[in-house]
């Protein structure tokens, strides 16, 4: 498993199988894959579906690895407003919002920038927002072994909002907290820092 790769390299060999499954769905729904606009749809389809599933290539726990520092700090470290895309394994339609995470060190910080990779990692596969949120927070806790790790993240469903009940307006939350987060004082200030607007 690699760390980030090149966003424009994609494997051929899959490219042309994927391809070719997309041009069998648009014959499939009574589209003309020869007309102008959808020439180069199943190619453009199959790039863009690795692109959002490539997170299967990535080890996020070795992401992690690679920017762990010895450090004294043992107060909260928070990192809001991650944004976050991702698609839902039901439909394969997306979901998308932002993550809230926060961990309290013990012995060693983690390079901010990792954070919001690691969400990526886990976006970047079929998911759902239930798993996403347990992923990302195993991960950190489980790698970094911190005090204590908290996930929140807020999305909206293209499936809830494009079909089915279609509530364009709906937001879900889910949380998950390890640690000296399991606390009431700790979690409700991750809470409340998490909802303030500080300048």
């Amino acid at each position: 498993m690699s760390s980030y790769k090149n966003l424009e390299e994609y494997d051929q060999e899959v490219t042309k199988e994927v391809q070719e499954k997309y041009t069998s769905i648009l014959n499939g729904i009574g589209e003309d894959i020869s007309r102008e606009g959808l020439v180069k749809t199943p190619e453009r389809a199959a790039k863009a579906m690795q692109f959002l599933t490539q997170g299967y290539d990535l080890d996020p726990v070795k992401i992690l690895k690679g920017a762990m520092f010895k450090e004294d700090y043992d107060d909260m470290v928070i990192i809001k407003d991650i944004e976050l895309y991702s698609l839902c394994e039901h439909h394969m339609l997306p979901f998308f919002g932002k993550a809230h995470v926060a961990y309290i060190p013990n012995g060693h910080i983690v390079g901010l920038s990792k954070i919001p990779r690691i969400v990526d990692v886990f976006a970047r596969r079929l998911q759902v927002q239930e798993r996403l949120t347990h992923d990302i927070l195993e991960c950190i806790n489980n790698t970094l072994k911190p005090q204590g790790v908290a996930v929140v993240i807020e999305a909206s469903h293209m499936c809830m909002m494009m079909r089915g009940v279609q509530k364009q307006n709906s937001v879900t939350t889910t949380s998950g907290f390890r640690g000296q987060f399991e606390k009431q004082e700790t979690r409700n200030e991750f809470l409340k820092l998490i909802s303030s607007h500080l300048s």
